[in-house]
């Protein structure tokens, strides 16, 4: 069986460029079409309306019974398909494909989804925690890709070497193992120094320009201790490498 998936992936010509799966493709297209929406289309009240309907805001749960509002709900979800300008968007994106791309090549389209889902909903639930009072508008895709960061380094960064898969190989790591290996270990302290840093001096100049570190944090930490639950059994990846 092994042996029929490297012969049909080997020779397969050169390996493409790009190697998004749909899925991560389908997310990037509909926070382009948003972007542009209130960028482009809508006028400044629209776009206003727009933001407050489905960006999150913590204030609506703290003071208007968000807490048992569908739509209120909703925005924990369509935030993270919003972003404040084309340097926000263009950053989430590049990430969005470096990480999402071999993780939902691992997990399938349905379960990244899901994933999407859980990680922008912890992401926005932790700042709450911090900030429940708070009136900004919290947008952008960073909660959930930092989810993927996260689930990243529960799989060590092993890529498959296969042509035309970009999907991350292996058993996921035992924390006390991913946490044991150099690489997840410069990664994870490069990347909560880095976040915290920008956190913090981004405080105090615009609250429209705040970086809302502690929702990557959230994120990347359901990412990492939660990436098991999304996981497809050893069955459904041998039938995925074989469709590869």
């Amino acid at each position: 069986m092994n042996k029929s998936v490297d012969v049909r992936n080997h020779s397969s010509g050169r390996e493409p460029v790009f190697n998004i799966p749909g899925v991560i493709l389908a997310i990037m297209a509909i926070c382009g079409i948003v972007f542009i929406l209130e960028a482009y289309i809508l006028d400044d009240g629209q776009s206003s309306a727009f933001l407050w309907n489905f960006a999150f805001i913590p204030a609506r749960f703290s003071e208007y019974g968000g807490f048992y509002s569908p739509a209120a709900w909703l925005t924990t979800v369509t935030y993270s398909f919003m972003h404040g300008s084309i340097a926000h968007i263009a950053l989430n994106m590049i990430w969005l494909a470096a990480f999402g791309s071999p993780l939902a090549a691992r997990i399938g389209p349905l379960r990244m989804a899901l994933f999407w889902i859980v990680t922008s909903i912890a992401a926005v639930m932790t700042h709450y925690a911090v900030y429940p009072d708070s009136t900004a508008p919290l947008v952008g895709a960073s909660g959930a890709v930092s989810g993927m960061m996260g689930a990243a380094a529960r799989f060590g960064f092993r890529r498959s070497p296969l042509r035309n898969s970009a999907a991350f190989v292996g058993d996921i790591l035992p924390i006390g193992v991913a946490l044991r290996m150099r690489t997840v270990l410069v990664f994870l302290g490069v990347w909560f120094v880095t976040n915290m840093l920008t956190g913090l001096l981004s405080v105090g100049v615009d609250n429209s320009a705040t970086i809302a570190w502690e929702a990557h944090i959230g994120g990347f930490l359901v990412g990492f201790f939660g990436i098991s639950l999304f996981d497809r059994r050893d069955d459904d990846r041998i039938d995925a490498d074989l469709l590869v």
